[in-house]
C-alpha cells in the first residue's frame, strides 16, 4: 500500500512540475499575413480579403500588380490554426473512444455549424469579443450571457506589446440592408467613412430565431482608393430574416507601424496569451480533423500548435500536418519528420501552402502514421477550381484557354503526358452560372476547371470515410506499445459518425475527462439535393487497415474525379462514368456528382440511401444497423 501511495505522489509532483516547465516553455504563436509578396499589400481594395474574378493567368512573365492583364494576382489570403492533442468521441452505440486528434483554434462558429474553418485574415486576425475567456469545454454554444456565438478569430490572439500603430482620426462608415425571401439580398453603404487603410469587418445583426432555424449573414468590406468604403459583399446571405438586419462596419483603422509608444493602439502581428489557446485546445479534439477549404492561387496559412495529451502526460508526442498527395512546391512544410520539422509539445508552426490543383486531398499527421491516424489525426482539404470565378456568363472554354498562357497552369498534352486538365475539344459554348453559398452554407459552383461546365453542382458535401479498432484506441490511453498486427476496424464510419448518428443534424458533443462537453464530431453526414439539382460528393478514404465501398440507391453515382484528378483523356474527352458503388482504399479520394436534375423522378420529400453493400461495415462494433449509411434527401 505505501508503495502505491508513493508512486501516486510521485506521479502527481511529476505532473505539477511537466506543467511548470510546459508553461514556461510554452512558444505558442500564431500567423497570417494581410499581404505577401505574391499578394502585395492591397487592403484599400480589399483583394486579400475576398477571391478576385478571373480573367487571366495568375503569371505571364512580367512582375508586379496590375488591375487586369498581366501579373494579376487572382488569388487571396487563408488562415487556419488547429491544435494536436487529444479528446475523446461517441460512437452510435453511445460507447466513448479516446483520441490522438486535431482540434479547431480557428474559425470555431464554422467548425460547429459543420463548414470549413478556413478564414480571410480579417475575420482570422479579429481578437475574441466577450468580456469572459472562453473555459475549457464547448465555446462555440454560448458567449458570456447564452448570446449567439459567431466568432471565428484565432483563439488567443492579443496585441502584440512590442508593434502598435496610429489611433486613427477617420469617420466610421454605414450602411442598411434589404431582405428578400428571409435572405439578405443587398446591401447599400451610405455613408463611405474615411481614414480607412487597413481591413474591415462587417457584422449583421442575427435573425429574430435560432439556429440551426435561422443563420446571421456574413459579408465583407470593399474599401477604395480614397480610403472610404465603397461596397459590402454578402458571402453568406443568411436565414430566417423577416426584417432588414442592422448592418455594423468597423471603425478605421491603420496599417501596424510597429512603433512602441503606449499611447498608441495595439497591433495583431501573432503574439498570443497560451492560457486561452490551452484552455480551448486541451481534449478539444475532433474527428475527423477541422475542414479545410481553399480556392487555386490562394496562399493558405496554416499554424499548428501541439497543446500536448492531457490523458498521457508521460507521452512527449510531437505532430506534423502532411497534405497527402498534394502538389507541394517545398519539403520544408510537407509534415514528413526527415524531410522537414516537427513540432514538439508547448510549440506553434506556421505551414505554408500556395493552392496550385483543384481537387479534393487529405492531410494527416506523419508522427508515426499508423498510430496517429488510427487514433484520428487525419481530416479533408479541398481546392476549388478557379472556374468558380469567372464572371456570370462567361465564356468556361475561354477562360480555360486563358489558363493556357500562363506556364504554371498550362495543360499540353503533346508535351506532358502527365497533364491532369486537357482542353476540351471544342467549345460547347457552356457559360459561367452563379457560384453562391446557399441556405446552409454550402458553395455551388464547378468541381474542376472543365470548360464545358460538366462538373457544376449545387451543394458540396465532404464524405470522409473512417473504421479503426477501439481496442487499438484503449491500449493507446493506457499504455505503448498499441499491437499494430492485431489491429482490426470494428467501428465504421462517414465524418466521424456511424450510423444512426450519421443523420444527427448538427454538431456531436462528448464529456471528457476534463468534466467538460466538447465538439467531437462537428460534421453531419446527412446529404440534402435541392429539387432538380446536383450535389457534388468529396469522398475520401481515411481508414488504415482495410479498403471501404458506399453504394448508393436510386440515384446514380457519376464519378467526375479520382485522386484530385479530372476524369479526361489527353484528348480532352470527358472519362465521366455511372455506378452505383465506388470502392477505395487508405488515401484515395473521388469526386462524385449525384444527379436529380429530373424532378419527375427525383421530387422532393424523398429519401434515398448511401450506405456500405460489406455487411460486416454495416454495424457499430458487432452490433446490427450501424457503420457506413447515411440519408440523400430531396428538399
Amino acid at each position: 500500500m505505501s508503495s502505491r501511495k508513493t508512486s501516486a505522489i510521485l506521479t502527481w509532483l511529476f505532473l505539477v512540475v511537466l506543467g511548470g516547465i510546459l508553461g514556461n516553455a510554452q512558444s505558442f504563436r500564431v500567423q497570417c499575413p494581410t499581404s505577401t509578396i505574391t499578394h502585395p499589400d492591397q487592403s484599400k481594395t480589399g483583394v486579400n480579403n475576398s477571391e478576385p474574378a478571373f480573367t487571366a493567368p495568375t503569371f505571364t512573365g512580367t512582375q508586379g500588380y496590375g488591375s487586369n492583364g498581366a501579373g494579376k494576382v487572382n488569388g487571396a489570403i487563408k488562415c487556419q490554426q488547429i491544435s494536436g492533442g487529444d479528446g475523446y468521441a461517441t460512437m452510435g452505440d453511445g460507447t466513448q473512444t479516446y483520441m490522438f486528434s486535431f482540434g479547431p483554434l480557428s474559425g470555431l462558429a464554422n467548425i460547429a455549424n459543420g463548414l470549413p474553418g478556413t478564414d480571410f485574415p480579417e475575420t482570422f486576425n479579429t481578437v475574441y469579443p466577450g468580456t469572459s475567456p472562453l473555459v475549457p469545454g464547448d465555446p462555440a454554444t454560448s458567449v458570456d450571457s447564452g448570446a449567439t456565438f459567431d466568432w471565428n478569430g484565432a483563439v488567443g490572439l492579443i496585441g502584440d506589446p512590442d508593434a502598435t500603430a496610429p489611433v486613427p482620426s477617420g469617420v466610421q462608415a454605414q450602411a442598411t440592408a434589404t431582405v428578400a425571401n428571409g435572405i439578405v439580398d443587398d446591401v447599400t453603404v451610405t455613408n463611405g467613412g474615411s481614414g480607412y487603410s487597413g481591413p474591415a469587418t462587417v457584422t449583421f445583426a442575427p435573425p429574430s430565431c435560432a439556429p440551426p432555424a435561422c443563420q446571421t449573414a456574413l459579408g465583407s468590406v470593399v474599401i477604395g482608393p480614397s480610403g472610404n468604403v465603397t461596397g459590402v459583399e454578402i458571402t453568406f446571405a443568411g436565414e430566417g430574416y423577416t426584417t432588414s438586419p442592422t448592418v455594423t462596419i468597423s471603425s478605421p483603422t491603420m496599417t501596424c507601424l510597429g512603433a512602441t509608444d503606449p499611447n498608441l493602439a495595439p497591433c495583431y502581428t501573432g503574439h498570443v496569451d497560451p492560457r486561452p489557446i490551452m484552455d480551448v485546445g486541451v481534449m478539444n479534439g475532433n474527428i475527423p480533423a477541422p475542414l479545410m477549404a481553399i480556392d487555386e492561387d490562394d496562399e493558405f496559412f496554416l499554424t499548428l500548435t501541439n497543446v500536448g495529451m492531457i490523458m498521457r502526460p508521460d507521452l512527449f508526442e510531437q505532430h506534423t500536418v502532411h497534405f497527402h498527395g498534394y502538389p507541394n512546391a517545398s519539403s520544408f512544410y510537407d509534415g514528413v519528420p526527415d524531410a522537414s520539422v516537427a513540432i514538439n509539445i508547448g510549440g506553434s508552426f506556421t505551414y505554408y501552402y500556395l493552392a496550385p490543383d483543384a481537387g479534393t486531398y487529405f492531410w494527416h499527421c506523419h508522427i508515426t502514421p499508423p498510430e496517429h491516424l488510427q487514433m484520428g489525426m487525419v481530416g479533408q482539404i479541398y481546392v476549388r477550381p478557379r472556374q468558380d470565378r469567372v464572371p456570370v456568363n462567361g465564356s468556361l472554354h475561354a477562360a480555360l484557354m486563358a489558363q493556357q498562357s500562363d506556364l504554371r497552369t498550362a495543360c499540353n498534352s503533346a508535351a506532358d503526358i502527365l497533364c491532369s486538365n486537357p482542353v476540351p475539344p471544342s467549345d460547347n459554348g457552356a457559360q459561367a452560372a452563379e457560384t453562391i453559398v446557399n441556405t446552409s452554407g454550402v458553395t455551388a459552383g464547378y468541381a474542376y476547371n472543365d470548360g464545358d461546365g460538366s462538373t457544376y453542382y449545387d451543394v458540396e458535401y465532404p464524405i470522409q470515410i473512417h473504421g479503426f479498432d477501439p481496442n487499438f484506441h484503449f491500449v493507446g490511453m493506457t499504455f505503448n506499445p498499441e499491437g499494430f498486427a492485431d489491429m482490426k476496424d470494428k467501428y465504421y464510419l462517414l465524418n466521424g459518425r456511424s450510423y444512426p448518428d450519421t443523420v444527427t443534424p448538427g454538431p456531436m458533443q462528448t464529456q471528457s475527462a476534463d468534466g467538460a462537453s466538447h465538439f467531437s464530431q462537428p460534421l453531419p453526414s446527412i446529404i440534402n439535393i435541392p429539387a432538380g439539382g446536383k450535389a457534388l460528393l468529396r469522398i475520401s478514404d481515411l481508414d488504415v487497415t482495410e479498403y471501404q465501398t458506399l453504394a448508393s440507391l436510386g440515384i446514380p453515382m457519376t464519378v467526375i474525379g479520382y485522386n484530385a484528378k479530372l476524369l479526361r483523356d489527353q484528348s480532352g474527352n470527358n472519362m465521366y462514368y455511372n455506378t452505383n458503388s465506388i470502392t477505395l482504399g487508405g488515401g484515395e479520394s473521388l469526386d462524385v456528382l449525384l444527379d436529380a436534375s429530373n424532378t419527375d423522378k427525383y421530387k422532393s420529400g424523398q429519401i434515398f440511401y448511401l450506405y456500405t453493400p460489406n455487411l460486416h461495415h454495416l454495424v457499430n462494433d458487432a452490433e446490427n444497423f450501424g457503420g457506413l449509411m447515411t440519408e440523400i434527401r430531396i428538399n
